[in-house]
């Protein structure tokens, strides 16, 4: 009884599809309505038109440079820089994941960089939207705030590398500087300075490596990875002496 009503089941089904696929009434589903997106080029007719034109290329401009300038124009490389050396001392692989450190190190930029960005909003930003300034003015009152927090994390050789390089007159002051000589002296200057936090996060973990080592090889277990004995005595320490807050405070204050 019980096979012959599942046989039934399955003939209602085959009926029922039989009758959806050849039945002459129309069974579809209205069409759903899609936007439609049109993209048109076409000469300009006003003075306007064209500063609109002009207006859109360089947002578009800039969105594209948002990278590099977030990375190399902040506190970004120094941050990301220490982490992975701390990482890396600690010898925990990829704990913290790349996103997690990553994400952090964001998040520490747009804490560090917060004073600069409210002064261009306030100076630059805002004063163009509402029509008070001129884009140049708009322009320069952005980079000042930059260009200062920039110079004050940059050494004076860095600076003269690039201006001897450039064939660049020599600056009276440092507003006499150019824009694409403070960028890249900023942006070694920081890298020679988180590879120097580097080296002090490096040294008492190297400590505990050679005396976990020698440890060993006194006791004939050569055959036993010290790097495997040594990341819980690594791991302990960090954790005693507070790590992640003491690194933090210490980038923190590098920037005052």
């Amino acid at each position: 009884m019980n096979r012959f009503f599942k046989r039934k089941i399955i003939l209602v089904v085959l009926l029922s599809l039989v009758v959806l696929l050849f039945s002459p009434v129309d069974v579809a589903a209205a069409p759903i309505p899609l936007p439609k997106i049109g993209v048109e080029i076409g000469s300009a007719d006003t003075p306007q038109d064209v500063a609109l034109s002009l207006q859109i290329l360089a947002l578009l401009t800039i969105l594209t440079l948002a990278p590099a300038i977030l990375i190399l124009m902040t506190s970004f490389t120094r941050i990301i820089v220490v982490f992975s050396f701390l990482r890396n001392a600690l010898a925990t692989q990829q704990m913290p994941p790349n996103q997690v450190l990553i994400g952090l190190a964001l998040f520490l930029t747009f804490f560090i960089m917060t004073p600069v960005w409210s002064e261009i909003n306030q100076n630059a930003l805002q004063p163009y939207l509402h029509e008070e300034i001129t884009q140049e003015t708009a322009y320069h009152n952005a980079v000042t705030p930059l260009r200062t927090f920039m110079l004050k994390q940059t050494r004076e050789k860095d600076l003269a590398l690039f201006i001897n390089m450039s064939s660049a007159p020599k600056p009276d002051n440092p507003d006499d500087i150019p824009t694409y000589v403070v960028i890249p002296a900023f942006t070694i200057s920081e890298l020679k300075t988180a590879f120097q936090i580097g080296f002090i996060i490096y040294i008492p973990f190297i400590i505990i490596d050679m005396v976990v080592a020698s440890t060993l090889m006194s006791m004939g277990m050569m055959m036993l990875p010290p790097m495997m004995i040594s990341l819980p005595f690594k791991l302990l320490l960090f954790i005693l002496v507070d790590g992640w807050n003491l690194v933090v405070q210490s980038l923190l204050l590098g920037f005052r």
